[in-house]
C-alpha cells in the first residue's frame, strides 16, 4: 500500500475492509512524523503511546475509524497530552480532558498521536517560537510555513498525514495552507466548537477546522464536527445538505468579484498577481463570470480593532493563567512582541473594545451590501500577496516595527473574514517559478470568500477547481513518503 496515495476517508476504507490495521497506519504515520520533524520541525509533541492505548481500547467507529491524526498545540486539548500554546509560560502543561472538538474527532474514529507547532498563542503569520524553534516550509527550508497553523500545514504538505487540525483567528488556517500548497477552509463564526470552557476565541475572531491535501477530507470533517455546543450564544446557519455531498456536482455558473486591493491598500506583487489572473481565467473556462471589483472597507479601523481585541484577550488569558498557578506570568516567560501586546491589552480603554466590535459589524454589513449590489456570489483574492517570506521576518522576537510592516503586506485580505465572521478558503492553485532553494517553486494560494454560512458553496467550487487543476500529486522537496 502506498500510504501517500490515500486521503483520510480512503485510509479509513482500507481499515474498514481489513486491508490494513489501525496499528499499521499509526506506525507509518509516526515514522513519517519523525522524519518530517528532523527536516522541517513541524511537531510540538509526539505521543504514539497514547494512540496505541486508544487503539487497544477498541470500539472505534465512524467514517475515520483508525486514521492517524494530530491537533495543533493551541487551545484544543487531548487528554493526557501536552498543551503549551507555543509558550514557555505553559511549558509543562498537560491537558486534563478532551475539548469538545477533540470529542467529536474521537467520535469520528480519529487516532491522536501528536500535536503540531504554533507561534506563541497563534499571534503571528509564521510558526516560530523560542520554545520549539522554527518550523520550515517543505517547499523551501529557508522560508516560513505560515502561521499560526504552520506545523499542521507542513505536516500535511510533507506527506506525514492527509489531514490535520488547524485554527484561524486572522488567517491561521488559510495562510499556512497557502504557504505549503494544501487546502484550507476557515468556517463561519459559530460553525465549529471552541469549548468546553469557552465557546468563542478572541471575541469571535477565531475558529477551528483542518488543513488537508484534498477537499473531500475538509468537507467530511466539517460534517462530523459542526454544530452547537453547551453554552453557545450563536450558531452558524445550518447547511442545507451534507458538505460532502456538495462535491458530487459542479456548481452553477457563479459571479465572482476579483478583489485585488486589500482593505489596507496593499496590492499583490507580480507573483501573486500572476496567480490571481490565472485563477480568473480558469474560473472563466469553467463557466463562471469574474469581474474586477471589491468592497470599500476601513482597513485602518479594522487593523486597530483586531490589535486591541487580540491584545486584550491575551492579557486576560495570561492573568487567568497566573492566578491558576499561583504566580503571575513574567515577561521573561513570553516573547518580546507578545509582552508588548499584553501591556497594550491591559491598558486598552473599554470604549475601544466597543468600537472594535462595531468596526467588525460594519465591515460585515458593507461586505454583504457589496455582494448584493453587484450580484456576486463570492470574492476572489490572493491568500498571500507575495511568496512565503524568509524565516525570522515575522517572528515574535523580531524588531516590532519591521515585523509589523512585513505582516501588513503579506496576507492582508485574510483577517477581514475573521472580523466579519464569514467563511473563506485558500485553494492551492498557483506556484512561483523555481528558485535555487525552491526547485519546485513556492506555493501561493488563492482565497475565495463567501457570505456568512455558505461553506457549502465554497466547497462546491473547491471540488470543481480540484478536478480542473489538481494539486495533490505535487510533492515538495521535503517529502517524507
Amino acid at each position: 500500500m502506498n500510504y501517500s496515495e490515500y486521503d483520510g476517508l480512503a485510509l479509513a476504507d482500507l481499515v474498514r475492509n481489513r486491508k490494513i490495521s489501525p496499528d499499521e497506519l499509526l506506525e507509518e504515520a509516526v515514522s513519517r512524523a519523525e522524519k518530517a520533524q528532523a527536516r522541517v520541525n513541524c511537531f510540538a509533541a509526539l505521543y504514539p503511546d497514547l494512540a496505541r492505548e486508544q487503539i487497544a481500547k477498541g470500539g472505534m467507529e465512524g467514517p475515520y475509524a483508525g486514521v492517524p491524526f494530530v491537533t495543533k498545540d493551541l487551545a484544543v486539548g487531548v487528554k493526557g497530552a501536552p498543551l503549551t500554546g507555543g509558550s514557555r509560560a505553559y511549558k509543562d502543561t498537560v491537558a486534563t480532558d478532551d475539548t469538545t472538538l477533540t470529542q467529536r474527532y474521537r467520535a469520528a474514529g480519529l487516532v491522536f498521536f501528536g500535536s503540531t507547532t504554533t507561534p506563541e498563542f497563534g499571534l503571528t503569520l509564521t510558526t516560530e517560537s523560542t520554545l520549539y524553534g522554527r518550523t520550515r516550509n517543505p517547499w523551501d527550508r529557508t522560508r516560513i510555513a505560515g502561521g499560526s497553523s504552520g506545523g499542521a500545514a507542513a505536516a500535511v504538505a510533507s506527506g506525514v498525514l492527509p489531514v490535520a487540525h488547524a485554527s484561524d483567528g486572522g488567517g491561521s488556517i488559510r495562510i499556512p495552507a497557502a504557504c505549503c500548497g494544501v487546502f484550507g477552509l476557515k468556517p463561519s463564526r459559530g460553525r465549529t466548537p471552541m469549548g468546553p470552557s469557552r465557546t468563542e476565541g478572541w471575541n469571535g475572531l477565531s475558529t477551528v477546522h483542518v488543513v488537508s491535501r484534498t477537499v473531500r477530507d475538509s468537507a467530511a470533517l466539517l460534517d462530523l464536527t459542526h454544530g452547537p455546543e453547551t453554552g453557545s450564544r450563536y450558531i452558524a446557519t445550518p447547511p442545507v445538505r451534507p458538505y460532502l455531498s456538495e462535491l458530487d456536482r459542479d456548481p452553477r455558473p457563479l459571479r465572482i468579484a476579483l478583489w485585488r486591493t486589500a482593505p489596507n491598500g496593499t496590492k499583490p506583487d507580480a507573483d501573486a498577481a500572476a496567480g490571481l489572473d490565472a485563477t480568473a481565467k480558469l474560473l472563466e473556462r469553467l463557466g463562471h463570470v469574474v469581474v474586477e471589483a471589491g468592497p470599500i472597507l476601513n482597513g485602518e479601523a479594522l487593523g486597530k480593532a483586531a490589535l486591541f481585541t487580540i491584545s486584550a484577550n491575551i492579557a486576560a488569558q495570561l492573568d487567568e493563567h497566573g492566578e491558576a498557578r499561583g504566580r503571575p506570568v513574567g515577561e521573561d516567560e513570553i516573547e518580546l512582541i507578545t509582552a508588548g501586546m499584553v501591556r497594550l491589552g491591559r491598558t486598552v480603554p473599554m470604549v475601544e473594545l466597543a468600537k472594535a466590535n462595531n468596526a467588525f459589524i460594519t465591515a460585515a454589513i458593507q461586505y454583504e451590501h457589496f455582494l448584493d449590489a453587484g450580484g456576486f456570489d463570492m470574492t476572489l483574492s490572493p491568500t498571500l500577496h507575495r511568496a512565503p517570506d524568509l524565516l525570522g521576518t515575522m517572528a515574535l522576537t523580531a524588531d516590532p516595527q519591521k515585523m509589523g510592516e512585513a505582516i501588513a503586506g503579506f496576507a492582508p485580505h485574510c483577517a477581514v473574514f475573521n472580523q466579519m465572521g464569514a467563511p473563506a478558503m485558500s485553494v492551492p492553485l498557483h506556484w512561483t517559478a523555481p528558485t535555487p532553494t525552491a526547485p519546485g517553486g513556492l506555493p501561493i494560494g488563492m482565497m475565495f470568500g463567501a457570505r456568512f454560512g455558505q461553506e457549502g458553496l465554497l466547497l462546491n467550487l473547491a471540488a470543481q477547481l480540484e478536478r480542473a487543476a489538481p494539486w495533490a500529486h505535487r510533492k515538495p522537496p521535503e517529502w517524507v513518503g
